[in-house]
């Protein structure tokens, strides 16, 4: 296979379906919402949390899916890490930011950053395991698979706790979906990703390798974390109420998206590679 035929197999898969699950979704979510508000249907608030919590991280994951045409994963183990992965990583976290988290600090940030990502990584591993091959690009999909499940479950979580803490107020909890609808694809699949990809680089498809350059990823995702939760009540001071967490989070983000952007660069550029040692692409183009 040359590699032109390569570029036209990823043209088909890239057909902007992301863009059609987003769409759909917005329709479905307004739509539940407009009946819930219209009917005053309490059997409706789960359906909405749901498909609000869960319609940009699908999203994203959609738009990673039809550029997958160099990784070996198939859908169904790209979706047994979006839901078991993220369910593990959330009941890791759960079970152990009380035993090191006392008060909101700075040193309770940066735990909070390491017991997630922490987290996270064990949802990989345990799909990880799974797997026969482990190419960086796989590790690249599949944490942010990981990534995205623990988004959608953590963004229900805060979205119930400000209905409780609102007195059941239906904007509260809607304002909350939607600054985490459009910040999520900055965060957690973010940096499980850019983790997951160089865990599976350094493996080179034996058993899971961490050496210094995973270890330092890993702490970097982390620091990343910890200035996305611990920087907004800085950057509050100098912009209005409201726009502290937007801002500070979205320069967080297109941090942690630069460093993606490396990541994938160098991923696609492994797998041509190997591609190329079978003699089955020629010439290499990135």
């Amino acid at each position: 296979m040359t590699y032109e035929e390569i570029d036209d197999l990823a043209r088909k898969r890239g057909t902007g379906a992301w863009i059609k699950v987003f769409l759909g979704g917005l329709v479905v979510f307004f739509a539940s919402l407009f009946i819930l508000i219209l009917t005053e249907n309490p059997n409706l608030f789960p359906t909405v949390v749901l498909v609000g919590n869960a319609l940009v991280p699908i999203t994203y994951m959609a738009f990673f899916y039809e550029r997958s045409y160099l990784s070996r994963l198939l859908l169904p183990t790209i979706g047994f890490a979006f839901l078991y992965g993220g369910l593990l990583g959330v009941l890791a976290a759960a079970l152990l930011e009380p035993f090191f988290i006392r008060r909101l600090d700075p040193v309770s940030v940066l735990w909070i950053g390491i017991i997630e990502e922490g987290a996270k990584l064990l949802g990989v591993i345990v799909i990880a395991r799974r797997l026969t091959s482990r190419s960086e690009m796989d590790g690249l999909i599949l944490g942010a698979a990981v990534g995205m499940g623990f988004a959608v479950l953590e963004s229900m979580g805060c979205t119930f706790t400000a209905f409780l803490l609102s007195g059941g107020s239906l904007s509260a909890s809607v304002g909350i979906m939607l600054v985490r609808g459009i910040l999520s694809p900055f965060g957690h699949g973010t940096w499980t990703a850019i983790l997951a990809s160089v865990l599976f680089r350094e493996s080179k498809g034996r058993s899971l390798q961490f050496n210094g350059k995973v270890i330092l990823t890993f702490f970097g995702v982390a620091l990343l974390h910890a200035l996305w939760d611990g920087l907004p009540p800085i950057v509050a001071f100098l912009f209005a109420s409201g726009f502290d967490v937007l801002v500070a989070q979205l320069a967080i983000g297109m941090l942690g998206f630069f460093f993606l952007g490396l990541r994938w660069r160098e991923a696609k550029r492994q797998k041509i590679e190997e591609l190329n040692s079978l003699g089955m692409v020629t010439p290499v183009r990135i």
